[in-house]
């Protein structure tokens, strides 16, 4: 049975969403009312997902995903708020988060979600053996999917997941166009504007964290995609 952490600070849409997926998903929900408390269990249990609410007392949802990655790069998160700016998605998305969902929504949405985040996670052990590389040089750098650590020399930076997720798939196509919208779909699952403006600004991130080799670049390919050029 897959556990899952959420924190959410409403008491009744808690133990509604903590009932709902315990009943209908079969999942073993563990139920925290803020930031603080959530990160104590998270730090005593084992969980294979997490969903933060992200405006709580004591500790927000962003903060609480800081910590978590700090323990756990990997683990699944889905942040859920009210909140609908961009600037909001962006920094859930900076931060590791691999879903976003705001309020109000449906809760038969949310276990699509999740059930389909546990699907692409099992389906990582059926990929391809192209696709299942974790390991690409990239000019003098060397990219580490798995630790999602760039490194040159004695030199090392840490990727955010989504900044680890973009790069593979720009390693596995480099010297070739990966379409905008495969990058989308792949990664955040819809190809809307807001998800386009944030891989915009993972794309610039992974430019500056490249920019010590000139014989690599990143490159917007006009009305397709984008390629990442090693020469």
């Amino acid at each position: 049975m897959k556990k899952i952490l959420l924190v959410e600070d409403d008491p009744n849409l808690g133990l509604l969403l903590q009932d709902y997926l315990q009943l209908k998903g079969k999942f073993d929900v563990t139920l925290c009312t803020d930031g603080d408390e959530g990160l104590r269990s998270f730090n005593k249990q084992n969980f294979d997902l997490c969903i933060l609410d992200v405006m709580m007392p004591k500790k927000d949802g962003f903060t609480l995903g800081k910590d978590i990655r700090k323990v756990n790069s990997h683990i699944p998160i889905i942040f859920a708020t009210a909140k609908t700016m961009l600037e909001d998605k962006s920094a859930a998305y900076d931060l590791g988060g691999d879903d976003y969902i705001t309020k109000p929504f449906r809760i038969e949405e949310l276990l699509l979600r999740i059930n389909a985040m546990f699907k692409r996670m099992a389906n990582r052990g059926t990929q391809n053996e192209e696709e299942a590389e974790t390991q690409f040089a990239i000019g003098k750098y060397i990219f580490d999917y798995t630790t999602q650590i760039i490194s040159a020399g004695e030199e090392t930076q840490k990727l955010s997941t989504k900044e680890a997720e973009l790069l593979r798939l720009l390693c596995l196509k480099k010297n070739t166009v990966l379409t905008r919208e495969e990058a989308l779909l792949s990664i955040w699952h819809d190809d809307n504007y807001f998800n386009g403006r944030s891989m915009d600004v993972f794309l610039s991130k992974l430019r500056k964290y490249l920019k010590g080799d000139p014989s690599v670049e990143i490159i917007n390919v006009h009305g397709k995609g984008y390629k990442l050029l090693v020469s």
